[in-house]
């Protein structure tokens, strides 16, 4: 498994260069692996709590975006999940999301967890409690379902 220091941010205290890796990870995941063309950008960031895995070298891993509730959901929620093709299948999706989760607790109170998850990984965020909420739906071409993670 992939040895990843954990670092929480809010929006204000990203350093240029964190802001600047997180934005590299998120556009050569999602917009060249799944050849997703769609606005990154979308002004929530600047609201969010953006959790970052960094290896030893000092390189972006995984990286998750906190939402207090109101933002995208109701609830609170996490987004912008994403992992380096170097850490996949080695366990560092299940402790981001499992980081993601209690840093939700701690920041904003155990409360329910909302996600739009990619539908393909239906099965992954089950296993960490999330339970389907309503039906599949297209996010830039891409079929999603919200989940929620129920206290």
């Amino acid at each position: 498994m992939a040895q990843l220091h954990w670092v929480l941010k809010p929006f204000n205290e990203l350093t240029p260069h964190e802001l600047y890796f997180i934005m590299q990870l998120r556009s050569e995941v999602f917009v060249v692996e799944q050849n997703c063309i769609y606005q990154d950008a979308d002004n929530k960031d600047l609201k969010a709590y953006h959790l970052m895995g960094f290896n030893n070298e000092g390189q972006l891993m995984a990286y998750t975006r906190l939402l207090p509730a109101g933002i995208s959901y109701k609830e609170p929620s996490i987004g912008r999940v994403v992992t380096h093709a170097d850490v996949r299948r080695t366990g560092a999706g299940k402790e981001l999301m499992q980081q993601s989760i209690q840093t939700c607790y701690t920041l904003f109170g155990k409360q329910d967890i909302r996600i739009g998850a990619q539908l393909y990984l239906l099965k992954f965020y089950s296993g960490l409690g999330f339970q389907q909420r309503g039906d599949v739906y297209l996010e830039d071409g891409i079929e999603h379902i919200e989940m929620v993670l129920s206290v």
